[in-house]
């Protein structure tokens, strides 16, 4: 399939100048109601750009949401290093392991610390620089440093137990960028809510295509409140126009609009949802209240191909006539490539993917590289491990995993990684992690045999604590049951799913399996 190739494509922080510079007095940033222009973020930016100098290896850059944090990351860029986010919530060992696989130089004080053993140089945040250094800082540190030069560095979890770098160039954010402002339609009208942990590169799909648009971001603690009312507050209040929610939040916040017989904000035309499987029952209700104005989009994506690849309209404007019978069951597809996208469908119905988006591998990890890249025509493609199957109209579906990767709130985990930070505590003998669902949302669920004569009546809860000091809570399983052992396969290997299927009926209270 054909794309767009990256032509004429201007480096991202080149599209930001420009959209500060034409845009100089609107609204960039509102955090909590204090508004910065995109005059001050520019020469915020520019000033810490100048400090950093050109710089061409990782920053850590602790992910708050606060424009503390996008300007360090437009800074880090402007500089010509690479944005490195790290979450201060994590545990620290987390954030070694994370600050280490990325070799990270130095850290950027933005007001939330790191944990100091990182041992890290710390970059003062200070004020903007003025003058004619500044202005010229975001159109010229970085000129030495071309397309395929690191942008930045995400994870994604790997099967060793410590995360695995995801290296993007600069061409990929780029060209990514300009489709995302295109497929979203923004313009310097639009007020986009931040919401995505700044972690994941959803983050970065509200972020950038804003900053490049003349849109504004919109930061408030409200939207994490875990109250839908206040949520809805905050949204017309702040006059968002554009929300990039995950699926399993979007499946919650459309029960409580259904409930309560109500609908988003007047000021809300666009809704982008993605992270896993859309409910044809969320989309029914959905499509019965009044949204027939609001765009919503589903995408789908994946960390080495640089934020969105695929999207549809399911309802809305841009949605086909006649729309889909939800109520029936049908399943809601991924979409279309963007334009910048080259799509193939390989062995297995696997969904291969390519083009200038794609990210230029984990860093330090070149076995885990070639495994993960295919070669069609002479041409790289990221292997997605999804399986798909094409509408007659070219609609993808989304027909499950060729691998045992799982999305837990809309993060990819390998169930391997959790395996192998519960097999380095003292009490395990041998463990199979693997997903489910709970509630209507897909979970980690781990069975766990423990070593001879280990008391297991508090095993559970200690495993617990345990992994909280070494991962983020998205690697915790909601659930760890002890059993005496572990099905295998034939060959010997741990059957994850046939262990599930054995003890998922146990007396789950006890959270012990006790065969006699």
């Amino acid at each position: 399939m054909q794309c767009e190739t990256l032509g004429t494509t201007p480096d991202l922080i080149e599209a930001f100048t420009e959209a500060a510079l034409r845009h100089p007095d609107r609204a960039a940033l509102v955090h909590e109601g204090r508004v910065v222009t995109y005059r001050r973020l520019h020469k915020l930016v520019n000033g810490l750009a100048e400090r950093l100098g050109p710089w061409h290896g990782a920053i850590a850059v602790p992910a708050t949401h606060t424009p503390e944090t996008v300007v360090a990351l437009l800074a880090v860029l402007a500089a010509g290093g690479v944005y490195c986010p790290v979450d201060p919530a994590f545990p620290p060992a987390r954030q070694q392991d994370m600050a280490s696989a990325a070799d990270c130089r130095a850290v950027i004080d933005t007001g939330a610390a790191l944990d100091p053993r990182l041992a890290l140089p710390v970059i003062p945040w200070g004020q903007e620089e003025t003058g004619e250094a500044a202005a010229a800082a975001t159109g010229g540190l970085a000129r030495d440093r071309g397309p395929e030069a690191p942008a930045y560095i995400l994870f994604t979890s790997g099967s060793t137990g410590r995360p695995k770098p995801v290296v993007t160039p600069r061409r990929a954010i780029s060209v990514s960028v300009r489709s995302l402002r295109e497929l979203l339609s923004l313009t310097q009208e639009d007020r986009v809510l931040q919401f995505a942990s700044l972690n994941w590169d959803t983050s970065l799909e509200e972020i950038l295509p804003t900053l490049t648009a003349g849109a504004g971001l919109v930061f408030d603690r409200e939207a994490h409140s875990g109250s839908f009312p206040r949520f809805l507050r905050m949204i017309e209040r702040e006059r968002v126009s554009v929300l990039d929610l995950p699926t399993a939040f979007w499946h919650e916040l459309v029960l409580h609009l259904a409930e309560e017989g109500t609908t988003l904000p007047d000021c809300v035309r666009l809704t982008v949802i993605g992270g896993e499987a859309v409910s044809p029952a969320r989309l029914a209700d959905w499509s019965r209240l009044d949204t027939g104005r609001i765009r919503l989009v589903n995408t789908y994506g994946c960390t080495e191909t640089t934020l969105i690849t695929h999207a549809v309209d399911l309802h809305g404007p841009g949605a086909p006539v006649p729309g889909w019978d939800w109520a029936s069951g049908t399943r809601a597809p991924i979409g279309r490539p963007l334009a910048h996208v080259v799509e193939d469908i390989g062995d297995q119905d696997e969904l291969l993917i390519g083009g200038p988006a794609l990210a230029l591998g984990y860093l330090g990890m070149a076995r885990a590289t070639e495994e993960g890249y295919a070669v069609v025509g002479g041409e790289r493609r990221f292997r997605t491990g999804d399986r798909v199957s094409r509408t007659p109209d070219g609609l993808l579906i989304h027909e499950g995993r060729l691998n045992d990767e799982i999305k837990i709130r809309g993060i990819r985990v390998d169930p391997a990684e959790v395996e192998a930070h519960l097999a380095g505590h003292p009490a395990v003998n041998a463990v199979a992690v693997t997903g489910a669902t709970s509630v209507g949302r897909a979970a980690l669920v781990a069975y766990v045999v423990p070593r001879p004569d280990t008391e297991t009546g508090h095993l559970d809860g200690d495993l617990r604590a345990y992994l909280r000091e070494r991962v983020p809570a998205h690697l915790v399983p909601s659930r760890i049951t002890v059993v005496p052992h572990l099905v295998l396969t034939t060959s010997g290997k741990v059957d994850r799913r046939a262990s599930h299927q054995r003890y998922a009926t146990v007396n789950r209270s006890k959270e012990t399996v006790d065969e006699r």
